[in-house]
């Protein structure tokens, strides 16, 4: 049976739903839809407390077990997005390149956009390969927020 726990996060709500196998997903939801929550439920905790953690700055992976309904496709490059370190980016190009067909690009940038885990499987940290932030189904202000969280920008002193 899957449960469900919801979180609150600098980019809005986030649901995070599982069970005994995994998580299988993690989105943002519009504010009405998510009900107010005491228990977080058992199968769910870990991933709860390490996304507090990843947006506290303290977690810069994620350590979960993973379950996410896709196609084999599908999961070969969301397998292929968790090997995008921390404050680093992708181009969509790089991911097809990686899965050895440079000509899967737009499959493999549809795939990126129908990743159910976010920010765990972080397909905020692909982008164009002329460094554009392109496409993001929780909108392109949540990308830069993300990418901006992961690669703050450190004031050099001037003396």
């Amino acid at each position: 049976m899957k449960e469900t726990a919801y979180i609150q996060t600098p980019l809005g709500t986030a649901c995070i739903s599982g069970n005994e196998d995994g998580i299988t997903d993690i989105s943002v939801v519009k504010e009405e839809e998510a009900p107010t929550q005491e228990n977080i439920p058992s199968h769910l905790k870990d991933a709860v407390t390490q996304l507090q953690e990843y947006f506290e700055g303290v977690r810069t992976d994620f350590d979960l077990v993973l379950n996410p309904s896709g196609t084999d496709f599908q999961k070969k490059v969301w397998a292929e997005l968790l090997t995008i370190p921390f404050g680093k980016t992708a181009s969509y190009l790089d991911i097809a390149k990686r899965l050895g067909d440079p000509k899967s690009i737009r499959a493999a940038a549809t795939a990126n956009g129908r990743n159910p885990l976010w920010i765990v499987v972080p397909c905020h940290r692909v982008i164009g390969s002329d460094g554009s932030l392109t496409g993001y189904a929780g909108g392109l202000w949540r990308k830069k927020w993300l990418l901006d969280h992961e690669n703050p920008v450190k004031q050099q002193s001037l003396f």
